[in-house]
């Protein structure tokens, strides 16, 4: 799945326009300069940008329960926000919930899987970061695939994801570990021809996930 972050509105627009041509779905990383040290667009500037695609808001952000109400304003379906970055998960989760979102957590390198594991009853899916977040264009830490085999094996119907320095070097190996989802930044959009891009990679996986 396309991931796009940004801090610019023009390149913005320009990135949605792209996955347009390719997808129908996608993922927009929202960051605070305070969760992590960079900034990004927020929910005010998709309010203003039409677009065809149906999307989720990743938030990088402390406190995301303030920022849940200005997303489904501005028409996400869902948002992931990091189980690091609140005190009461399941507030933002309840919150979510009325709101009409559907909702992910998100779980960082070096938080334990147990520490997610009372909460998964009430969420739609599981985002496990295989960067530390804030930036396109991390080294991946494959460590995190034994974490989600790890997690998989404990709940093999909770929907998975991972995000964070996918690469065609590395999307095989990947998606050869049965998660529902993988985010995709750098290595769509930093290239040439996004949307080549977007299917080379794509391809790549359903051969791999194929040939389980």
């Amino acid at each position: 799945m396309p991931a796009i972050l940004t801090d610019n509105p023009k390149a913005l627009e320009t990135m949605v326009r792209q996955t347009e041509s390719f997808t129908d779905w996608v993922q927009f990383d929202i960051m605070d300069g305070r969760f992590v040290p960079s900034k990004s667009i927020t929910h005010q500037h998709l309010r203003n940008l039409p677009m065809k695609l149906s999307w989720e808001a990743h938030l990088m952000v402390e406190e995301p329960e303030n920022y849940l109400e200005g997303f489904k304003k501005a028409g996400a379906h869902k948002v992931v926000f990091h189980y690091e970055a609140t005190c009461s998960p399941q507030e933002v989760i309840s919150l979510a919930r009325r709101l009409g979102l559907g909702v992910g957590l998100a779980i960082n390198p070096d938080t334990p899987v147990s520490a997610i594991l009372p909460l998964i009853d009430k969420i739609d899916s599981v985002l496990f970061l295989s960067v530390y977040p804030g930036f396109y264009g991390k080294e991946f830490i494959p460590e995190v695939l034994d974490r989600i085999r790890e997690f998989k094996q404990l709940y093999p119907d909770t929907e998975t994801g991972i995000d964070g320095g996918v690469k065609e070097n590395n999307i095989a190996r990947i998606a050869q570990d049965g998660i529902d989802f993988i985010y995709i930044g750098s290595a769509i959009f930093h290239q040439k021809k996004p949307a080549d891009s977007y299917r080379r990679l794509s391809s790549l996986a359903r051969e791999a996930s194929a040939a389980l």
